[in-house]
C-alpha cells in the first residue's frame, strides 16, 4: 500500500492544487502454439502535482516518492503555473468549489502473486485448448494483470486512496477455410479483482471456449455479405463499441471545444427516442460497474453522466475546467493513467440502456438482413463518422439465422444511425477487456443491449 506522504503538504497549498502518488503494476504471460513467448512484470510509480492559476495549469512529476521529492514537485508545479499565468494571461476566476470527503480503497492489495501461478494457468489452459479442439492451426493464450493504486490530496474536493486490480485472459483460436484462408476469433475473460479470486481453475472456462470454437467453425464456412444499407441486429459488443467510439468521444467536453459534432446538437434529437446512453461512475442498474470510479483525479466525487436521454443529447462529460466554461457541475470524468500523466476528460463505464425487446424477436422481425456478433476494432472521429470491423456475423433470412458471413466492416455517422434504432433488447452486457487510447491509455468499460437499426455494411 502507498504510504501517505501527501496530506502533510496540504497546508502549503496556496492556489488550487492536485497532488497524486501512484503505482501501476503489470504482469503478463503469453503462449503461442504451446511455446511461451512472453513473460514479464513491471512497476511504474511516482508523484505528480498540478496547480491552477488564472486559467492555466502548471504540472510537474517525478519518479521518487519521498517527502522531499513531493515538496520539490509541488514547488515546480507552482512555478510552472505562475509562468503560464504570466505569459498566457487568461485572467479567469478560480475553479468552482467542490464537495469534500475522503474515500478509501474498497479492494485491498494482495500479497505478491508468484509469476509461476500465471505461467502454470496459461500452460494448463493451452493444453486444454489443443487437446479439445484438434482442427486448430494455431492458438494463443495471453494473461494480463494490471493493478493501479492512487493516493490523491486536493486543495478543493475529495481526497482519496483507490486501488483497482484488473485481471484478463485472452484466448485466440485460428483455423483455415477449405481454400486455405486463415480465420481467427478471440475471447476475452476480464474480471475486476485479483487473478486468484476469479481464475483458479482453467477448466471452468471450457463452456465459453466451446462456444468460441463453434463460432470459429461457423466462420470457416462464411460467405461474403452484400454491400449496402441493411437492417441489422447489432450484438451488445458492437453496441458497446458504438457507445464508446462513435458517440462517447464526441461528447467529451474538450473535444466539443475542439469542434466535435456534438457541440451544436446539445438539447437536440440525435437518436431514436428508444435510446438512452449513460456514462456510469461505479454502479449501473443496481450492480457494480466493470471499472468503478468513486473519485476522479481532480478530486471530484463521481456521479453518473446522462449523455443521451430518450434520443435527446442532454450533456457532455467534463473536467472541473470545462464544467466552469459551460456553467455546469463536473461529475468525475477527469482521469490520468500514469503518475506522470495529467488528468484528461475520459469515459468510465459508457453504455446504452436496455430496452423491452427480446433478442429472438428482433431477429425474427427481419426478412433480409444481418446479425452482427463480434467486432475486432473500431475507429471514429469527432464528426461522429465511424468504421468498425465485423469479425463474425450471420445472415438473417425470413426471420431466421442463416449462413455465417466473412469478415467485413460497417460504417456510418453515429447520430444518424442511432436515429434508425427501432428495437432494443432487454438484457445488458459489459466489456472491459481493452484500453481507450485518447492521448494516453485508460481503462474503460463499455456495454449495452442488442440494438436493431439500419447499418451500412461492406461486401466482397
Amino acid at each position: 500500500m502507498l504510504s501517505d506522504l501527501l496530506s502533510t503538504h496540504k497546508k502549503t497549498f496556496s492556489d488550487y492544487t492536485e497532488l497524486r502518488a501512484q503505482v501501476n503494476t503489470s504482469r503478463h504471460v503469453s503462449f503461442l502454439a504451446g511455446n511461451m513467448v512472453g513473460n514479464g512484470q513491471s512497476s511504474e510509480s511516482g508523484v505528480s502535482a498540478r496547480v491552477y492559476k488564472g486559467g492555466t495549469y502548471g504540472f510537474a512529476s517525478g519518479a521518487e516518492y519521498t517527502s522531499d521529492s513531493v515538496k520539490s514537485i509541488l514547488s515546480a508545479a507552482a512555478e510552472n503555473a505562475a509562468f503560464m499565468d504570466k505569459h498566457v494571461n487568461k485572467k479567469l476566476p478560480p475553479l468552482p468549489g467542490a464537495k469534500g470527503g475522503n474515500f478509501q480503497p474498497k479492494i485491498k492489495p494482495e500479497n505478491d502473486l508468484p509469476q509461476s501461478v500465471l505461467i502454470d494457468y496459461a500452460k494448463t489452459l493451452d493444453n486444454i485448448v489443443i487437446e479439445k479442439y484438434k482442427n486448430l492451426t494455431s492458438r494463443t493464450i495471453a494473461i494480463n494483470c494490471l493493478d493501479i493504486e492512487k493516493l490523491l490530496s486536493v486543495s478543493d474536493g475529495a481526497d482519496s486512496h483507490s486501488y483497482q486490480p484488473r485481471s484478463m485472459i485472452y484466448v485466440f483460436m485460428t483455423a483455415e477455410t477449405d481454400d486455405g484462408i486463415p480465420v481467427e476469433l478471440f475471447k476475452p475473460f476480464t474480471r475486476l479483482g485479483h487473478f486468484n479470486d476469479h481464475f483458479s481453475d482453467p477448466a471452468s472456462l471450457t463452456e465459453e471456449l466451446d462456444k468460441l470454437h463453434e463460432m470459429l467453425m461457423h466462420k470457416r464456412e462464411g460467405v461474403f455479405s452484400s454491400a449496402g444499407m441493411r437492417k441489422c441486429v447489432m450484438h451488445p459488443d458492437l453496441a458497446g463499441m458504438l457507445a464508446h467510439e462513435a458517440v462517447g468521444h464526441t461528447v467529451e467536453a474538450d473535444l466539443v471545444l475542439g469542434g466535435s459534432v456534438a457541440g451544436h446538437n446539445l438539447g437536440k434529437q440525435v437518436a431514436s427516442e428508444l435510446v438512452t446512453m449513460v456514462d456510469f461512475a461505479h454502479t449501473a442498474l443496481g450492480k457494480p460497474c466493470p471499472l468503478p470510479v468513486y473519485v476522479d483525479d481532480e478530486g471530484t466525487i463521481a456521479e453518473d453522466a446522462v449523455l443521451i436521454e430518450n434520443g435527446i443529447l442532454k450533456s457532455f462529460m467534463h473536467s472541473k475546467e470545462s464544467a466552469q466554461h459551460f456553467g455546469v457541475k463536473p461529475q468525475g470524468n477527469a482521469r490520468a493513467f500514469k503518475f506522470s500523466d495529467e488528468p484528461l476528460i475520459r469515459m468510465r463505464n459508457t453504455a446504452i440502456l436496455p430496452g423491452k425487446s427480446k433478442l429472438e424477436d428482433m431477429i425474427a422481425s427481419i426478412d433480409d438482413g444481418y446479425y452482427l456478433v463480434k467486432t475486432g476494432n473500431g475507429q471514429a472521429d469527432t464528426t461522429g463518422e465511424f468504421m468498425f470491423s465485423v469479425d463474425l456475423g450471420y445472415e438473417i433470412k425470413n426471420g431466421k439465422l442463416g449462413k455465417p458471413i466473412r469478415e467485413t466492416t460497417i460504417s456510418g455517422v453515429a447520430f444518424e444511425m442511432l436515429k434508425t434504432v427501432d428495437m432494443i433488447s432487454d438484457d445488458m452486457h459489459w466489456d472491459a477487456s481493452g484500453f481507450c487510447g485518447k492521448k494516453q491509455l485508460m481503462t474503460v468499460g463499455m456495454g449495452g443491449p442488442a440494438i436493431r437499426c439500419d447499418v451500412n455494411i461492406g461486401g466482397r
